[in-house]
C-alpha cells in the first residue's frame, strides 16, 4: 500500500513512521509513506497557502488550489486518482471496520486540515470521504492522519507477524480485548488465572471469550448491544450474571 500525505508540517511524521511497526513494514516493502509539504505546491514568491474568509469569522482557511495542485501531481506519479481523505472533525468516527476496508486499498491520500479548515470546493471536487478520530478539535489534523495511517497501517498482510495479533484486539470483533498476563504467574501475590497455566486450550478460549464479553458489557455496552450472539455468548453473558449475583 502507499499512503500519500499532504500537509504543512512534515517534518511532525518523522517520529511517528520511523519507528516501530510502520518503519518495519516501510522497510520490508510493505507499506510506502509520502510526505508532501503543502507550500511547494503554492505559488512564489511567498509560497501562500491560506487566505481570509468570506462571510467574516476569525482565523484563515487553506486554499483549493495549492491542495489541488499537489493532489493532481499525486495522482500523476501514481497513475490512477488515489482514495481521498480529509481528517476533519465533522467527518464520519473512524471505526476498526473502516480501517479493514482502507487497508484493501492500494493508495491512499490524506489531507491534514489547518487553521479554520479547507476551502469547500475542493473538498467537494477531490476528496472521498471526511474521517473524524473522535468528537473534539484538534489543531491540525496531523495527529489524527498518524492515527489513520497506524490503525490500517498494521492490518496490511505481512506488517505483524501473525493475522491473530490483530484479529484478537479490541474492537475488531466487536468486542473489548480479554485481560493477559505474562511471567511470573505469581507478582506480588497476584496470580493469573489458573485456567491460563493450565495448557487445557479449549478453557483457554472459553475464559478469554467471557472475559470479553464481561469487559464489553462493563466498559461498552453499546457494541455488545449491536453484536450478533451466539447461543455459547449467550450462556457465559448468563453465568457473568449469576457471577454478579453472587458477588453481591
Amino acid at each position: 500500500m502507499r499512503i500519500d500525505i499532504v500537509t504543512l508540517f512534515p517534518e511532525m511524521f518523522a517520529s511517528t513512521l520511523g519507528e516501530s511497526i510502520v518503519y518495519r513494514a516501510r522497510k520490508r516493502g510493505y507499506l510506502q509513506i509520502c510526505c508532501h509539504q503543502l507550500r511547494d505546491f503554492a505559488p512564489l514568491p511567498h509560497r501562500k497557502v491560506d487566505d481570509t474568509v468570506f462571510g467574516g469569522g476569525k482565523g484563515m482557511l487553506l486554499a483549493a488550489e495549492p491542495i489541488a495542485s499537489a493532489l493532481d501531481a499525486i495522482t500523476e506519479h501514481v497513475g490512477h486518482k488515489p482514495h481521498t481523505i480529509y481528517m476533519s472533525p465533522r467527518g464520519k468516527v473512524l471505526t476498526q471496520d473502516k480501517a479493514k476496508q482502507l487497508a484493501q486499498m492500494d493508495n491512499l491520500a490524506i489531507l491534514c486540515g489547518h487553521y479554520e479548515g479547507i476551502d469547500q470546493r475542493l473538498l467537494d471536487e477531490y476528496v472521498d470521504e471526511e474521517i473524524s478520530i473522535g468528537d473534539f478539535v484538534l489543531t491540525g489534523g496531523e495527529i489524527p492522519a498518524m492515527v489513520l495511517t497506524d490503525v490500517v497501517s498494521r492490518m496490511i498482510g505481512g506488517v505483524l507477524a501473525d493475522e491473530s495479533c490483530f484479529t484478537e484486539e479490541s474492537h475488531f470483533n466487536g468486542l473489548l480485548e480479554y485481560p493477559q498476563y505474562t511471567r511470573p504467574d505469581n507478582w506480588r501475590g497476584k496470580m493469573v488465572p489458573p485456567v491460563l497455566t493450565s495448557g487445557h486450550h479449549l478453557n483457554m478460549q472459553r475464559w478469554q471469550r467471557k472475559e470479553s464479553l464481561r469487559i464489553t458489557k462493563q466498559n461498552r455496552p453499546d457494541m455488545l448491544a449491536k453484536l450478533l450472539l451466539t447461543k455459547e455468548d449467550e450462556k457465559l453473558l448468563q453465568e457473568l450474571e449469576y457471577e454478579n449475583r453472587e458477588v453481591k
